[in-house]
């Protein structure tokens, strides 16, 4: 039985799948692993790949848009390995960084829920990628110009961690929630907390599922020892203050974010 069970959710992104794939076949050095790729609304494109270059990687083939979360959860269900690593098509793994997280994982033992990596694009930047929980302040301030004026950006920084100093800090470090791209959790606490929440059709998902597992008593983590990189496009901040008129993806942010303040009221708590 596999120590590990990799679910990669793919839409429409057979390119980025076969890059990522090939990534943890060259940097998995001591973890045992199975892959499953959840290939949301299937043309057959990413099944015929899978098929011809990746034999041993199984597929769940889905004919409609599920969903990130719905997505996420199909593979949970079919998974055999103790640990669940959650990852985007557009991620590419370094260098042991996978069998770091699971180390890691192992010796915190019941205490840690969630842990991610830290992530650089592909110029080598740093990408933000763990923040403190929102409040409906948060979301005005980052899609409007109030969050360039000083008492905006002084909020601001607080949701980003910028006390943390996360881009030169080099330990791992608690955080509220990490960014969906990549996370690592294990079956035990998956059985405990439950899986991500479908009613988030994308966006929020990761928030809500981090602060479920805050709630039920584990910590999530970033791990900058850990090192992971991301082809990351904001397709939800395209056209700026008009983003909310013109951009259906914002649209789809800010039902989520107002579904996610409905279930959790509007308070930001926080554990950090």
């Amino acid at each position: 039985m596999p120590t590990l069970s990799i679910i990669i959710v793919n839409y429409k992104t057979p390119a980025l799948l076969k890059n990522c794939l090939t990534s943890l076949s060259a940097t998995i050095r001591t973890t045992s692993y199975e892959v499953i790729v959840v290939d949301s609304e299937s043309d057959g494109e990413t099944e015929r790949m899978l098929a011809e270059e990746f034999a041993d990687v199984r597929c769940i083939a889905f004919l409609e848009n599920t969903g990130y979360a719905k997505a996420v959860n199909a593979g949970i269900a079919r998974a055999n390995g103790d640990y669940f690593l959650i990852l985007n098509t557009d991620i590419v793994a370094a260098e042991y960084a996978i069998d770091t997280l699971i180390a890691y994982m192992k010796k915190e033992g019941e205490r840690v829920g969630l842990v991610a990596p830290k992530l650089y694009g592909f110029e080598n930047i740093y990408q933000q990628s763990a923040f403190r929980f929102p409040s409906p302040l948060t979301i005005v301030l980052r899609r409007t110009p109030l969050g360039n004026m000083k008492i905006g950006k002084g909020y601001l920084d607080a949701f980003l961690l910028k006390d943390k100093n996360l881009k030169e800090i080099a330990v791992p470090t608690q955080v509220d929630w990490l960014m969906g791209a990549v996370l690592l959790t294990s079956k035990a606490a998956v059985a405990h907390v439950g899986t991500m929440d479908e009613s988030f059709f994308m966006y929020f998902e990761d928030v809500d599922w981090a602060r479920r597992f805050w709630e039920n008593g584990y910590a999530v983590m970033y791990n900058p020892l850990a090192r992971m990189y991301h082809y990351h496009g904001k397709k939800s901040h395209r056209y700026g203050i008009f983003d909310a008129v013109f951009n259906p993806m914002t649209r789809v942010h800010i039902r989520s974010a107002i579904h996610y303040f409905i279930k959790h009221g509007i308070r930001a708590q926080h554990y950090v």
